[in-house]
């Protein structure tokens, strides 16, 4: 390949894996409509690509931008770079505004692909998949989450990258306590419990109570349990007994093994508690790792995938959300448009994007680059989405209320638990009731 960018190393044997300027509405797909079909073009001239998270990862994308076009110097490619947090209202607003308001291929991720499907927006690119050099190439796990989120059979975005949880700790902590790694619930309780002096203001774990809290939660419960299903038939598992005892298992760490202001902490709070102070677990996504590290250094600390449920037990990972390409159904350039899907989902610039993302690659014959190897939480976490006893537990993010229900709807009842104010059981069979409400509304309507 032309330019700088070159493969890394990767070994003989490859791990098959089982699983965002500013905005300009150029105009470059055909029809009047968001929902209109458009046409495959000539397979050339001009297309439009919106980068979801525009600005932290502008750079790498225009790299794969310009070996795409090295490679194709008839086809144009032209960047727009969304905020993260403006995506979801941009995307809608175009669809809204009409077909040349829209892009011709968008980053598209799976907390908000349901309602984008919904308004008919994307084309389903399952067929396109068969008939291409991805063809077996892609990551089960995640094939499967973006199925689900879609909440259709077909495919509606190639997954390009996806996170996991992971349970973060200071290895000189564990080290100089004499503990083992929290490998298992048990070696994560008694460590919470032994690295714990409140007179020294070092404590065991701390803990996600303000934005973000329940998706944390979530993970927390499910991976505890061993529930393997968000849903049994038509209401969810959410207040199944078991859950609700993990549950309560977890939020009893607060104030007692973790510090007392946790109660407000988001991600970037629980995160600096962490990386600032003498803390030694934390669970959070990969996302994090490079905080850790900068805080630490590579020795100082490492991290795991989520315990089994119990000892030769399944190992039950709640889903993360997905990310992915989108093709734009009013484009009237769709030939040009999946070329630059294939170039960029490839392995060697799905390999690039994720090192630059520290996410986990969708391609399969990324897994045994170099940088993989060198980052030991991230070829942990690869491995675990690879074993085929790990269940993934489906978040419903085809849910129209989702996103309502998991934050405004229900996150302060979870800073009443933490405060004693609302039991374990309570708080499950309240959001079990919003979620069940909701997958019978969605059930009516598209039945």
């Amino acid at each position: 390949m032309s330019g700088n960018i070159s493969r890394r190393p990767r070994a003989r044997t490859l791990l098959a894996l089982g699983v965002s300027a500013s905005l300009a509405l150029t105009a470059t797909a055909c029809g009047n409509s968001g929902t209109e079909t458009g046409s495959e073009g000539e397979g050339k001239g001009k297309i439009v690509f919106w980068d979801n998270n525009g600005g932290v990862r502008t750079e790498v994308w225009k790299k794969i931008i310009t070996e795409f076009e090295k490679k194709n110097p008839d086809i144009d490619v032209e960047y727009v770079g969304i905020p993260i947090a403006d995506v979801q209202s941009k995307y809608d607003t175009a669809i809204q505004g009409g077909g040349d308001s829209l892009p011709d291929v968008g980053m598209v991720g799976t907390a908000y692909l349901a309602n984008m499907v919904a308004q008919g927006a994307l084309d389903p690119v399952g067929e396109r998949i068969e008939d291409s050099p991805l063809k077996g190439k892609l990551v089960k796990g995640m094939v499967d989450s973006v199925r689900a989120a879609g909440g259709e059979e077909d495919l509606f975005t190639v997954p390009t990258s996806a996170n996991q949880g992971v349970l973060w700790y200071r290895t000189d902590m564990f080290d100089k306590a004499g503990l083992e790694p929290p490998a298992t619930w048990e070696n994560f309780y008694r460590a919470a419990e032994e690295l714990t002096d409140k007179k020294k203001n070092r404590f065991g774990f701390t803990i996600r109570g303000g934005a973000g809290s329940v998706a944390q939660a979530l993970e927390m419960m499910y991976a505890q349990s061993g529930i393997e299903n968000f849903w049994n038939g038509d209401k969810t598992t959410v207040n199944d007994p078991k859950n609700v005892e993990a549950l309560e298992k977890y939020v009893g760490l607060y104030n007692k093994y973790t510090p007392k202001a946790d109660l407000n902490n988001d991600f970037t709070k629980m995160v600096a508690t962490f990386t600032g102070g003498e803390v030694g677990m934390l669970q959070h996504n990969l996302g994090s790792y490079t905080d850790h590290v900068k805080a630490f250094g590579e020795d100082g600390v490492d991290g795991l995938p989520m315990p089994a449920s119990s000892e030769g037990g399944p190992r039950t990972l709640v889903s993360n959300p997905v990310d992915g390409m989108g093709l734009f159904k009013s484009s009237g350039n769709k030939a040009a448009a999946w070329k630059f899907i294939e170039f960029a989902a490839s392995a060697e610039m799905n390999s690039l994007w994720n090192e630059s993302a520290g996410a986990i690659p969708a391609h399969t014959d990324a897994a045994d680059d170099e940088w993989i190897n060198e980052a030991k939480p991230t070829k942990a976490a690869m491995e675990s989405l690879d074993d085929p006893s790990t269940k993934i537990v489906q978040l419903p993010y085809y849910l129209p209320d989702w996103n309502t229900i998991s934050k405004a709807d229900t996150e302060p009842n979870f800073q009443k638990l933490l405060l004693g104010q609302m039991t374990a059981g309570e708080f499950a069979d309240d959001l079990a009731k919003r979620l069940n409400e909701a997958q019978a509304e969605w059930s009516e309507q598209k039945g």
